[in-house]
């Protein structure tokens, strides 16, 4: 570690540490790690980003953990290792292993249709490109808990595209975070998907749909049963649907344009609490937080003893359920890549313009943040930032500069 690191335990008091380590004693090499956070730093100086940390633990250790640069282009505050981040679709993998939890505590099936907890969805028809018009056609079968799951539900985002379904969703209310989970999952029912359930990989609201069933299925909100089966358990106790005014000091933020772009960049307040949870994308966290996470990913579902999910059923979630038969065409999936139950999934050695080992997954959030758990070489990272425009770039320069340092 270097003389920048923000790894010290009295820095996050709420948050236990996981255990670290020397670089070397866990195979890593200390040298490499410097020139990877070398070149961040050189990002960091050209104006790339405002700063970011960066995390890497091995064999169930940390072994670098740093904060560079500033917590805030606007403020002279360094970047700390207990920043809080908006951590957007990075809450889709926690919100997948809260309904797979459901589903081991015997509550329904991966192939019940969505319509069983969320009747609206029940007369969805799919809506066909027609000569500039939408012609509404019948469902060839039910949406799935699966295919909510793995993005093939037909479900879209309004970001993600300017077809008509998706101006749709550009003309509703569902970007508001003054409207209610189910009210949420109502006005997504009310419009037709973007192609048959099953089809298609479409990336997606369908986490947010999951979190609204979540909330059908436990009785609770969303974040009371994250809290209470997640959260709590791994003492997550940073990761929220909002923070305090106390925190107002260790939010990090983006610039209010983007470098390379000069487009606007416009997040929410994550100090003011919202009606909707958002499943897909609402949650802050910090990196330890979400290093807490990912090591009981990596722990294959324990943590200090904790078991959070089985064994074999993260096993599945970890599996790519995508196969010849889904059609996928989005920038958003690498080559050599498929989806699980939650997170993307590698399949091939090669064809991705990154390293890596077959069996890793991933996710990522809009702002920034990026994690893996690779079990091949028994290793995470975690990433975070709050630069939306450079998010890909710096991803792939993470990934050369961990797996430069494997000795």
């Amino acid at each position: 570690m270097t003389a920048q690191t923000a790894a010290k335990p009295t820095a996050i008091p709420q948050t236990p540490f996981l255990p670290q380590a020397k670089p070397e004693s866990l195979g890593l090499s200390t040298l490499r790690l410097q020139r990877m956070s070398d070149a961040f730093k050189r990002e960091i100086d050209k104006g790339t980003l405002p700063g970011a940390t960066v995390l890497v633990a091995r064999r169930g250790q940390i072994g670098w953990f740093e904060a560079l640069g500033r917590q805030s282009p606007a403020a002279a505050a360094p970047m700390a290792g207990n920043s809080i981040f908006r951590i957007f679709s990075m809450t889709k993998p926690i919100v997948s292993v809260g309904i797979m939890m459901l589903i081991e505590d015997g509550h329904f099936l991966l192939g019940d249709p969505v319509a069983k907890f969320i009747p609206e969805f029940a007369g969805q028809k799919v809506g066909v490109e027609n000569n500039g018009k939408l012609d509404l056609v019948p469902l060839r079968r039910q949406m799935t808990i699966q295919d909510l799951l793995r993005h093939t539900s037909g479900i879209t985002y309004d970001h993600t595209g300017n077809g008509l379904v998706q101006q749709l969703y550009q003309q509703s209310r569902l970007r508001s975070r003054k409207i209610s989970n189910a009210e949420h999952a109502a006005l997504v029912a009310s419009m037709p998907l973007m192609s048959q359930p099953g089809a298609e990989w479409n990336y997606s609201r369908s986490t947010d749909i999951l979190g609204r069933v979540i909330e059908v299925v436990s009785g609770k909100s969303l974040s009371a049963f994250l809290t209470e089966r997640i959260l709590a358990p791994l003492q997550m106790a940073e990761t929220a649907f909002h923070t305090g005014e106390e925190n107002a000091g260790r939010l990090a933020e983006p610039f209010p344009t983007d470098p390379w772009t000069g487009d606007k960049v416009q997040f929410f307040n994550m100090l003011e609490k919202p009606v909707m949870e958002s499943g897909g994308g609402g949650l802050l966290s910090t990196t330890m937080d979400y290093a807490r996470f990912s090591q009981m990913l990596l722990g294959g579902g324990t943590l200090d003893g904790n078991r959070i999910i089985g064994r074999k059923t993260l096993d599945l979630m970890a599996s790519d359920h995508l196969g010849p038969g889904v059609r996928v065409d989005s920038p958003l999936m690498p080559a050599g890549h498929g989806f699980g139950l939650g997170f993307a999934v590698r399949t091939a050695r090669g064809m991705a313009p990154f390293p890596g080992s077959v069996g890793q997954y991933f996710w990522s959030g809009m702002a920034g943040t990026f994690f893996w758990v690779d079990p091949v070489e028994d290793l995470f990272a975690v990433f975070m930032m709050q630069g939306p425009g450079q998010r890909e770039y710096i991803r792939n320069m993470l990934r050369n500069g961990v797996y430069a340092a494997l000795e």
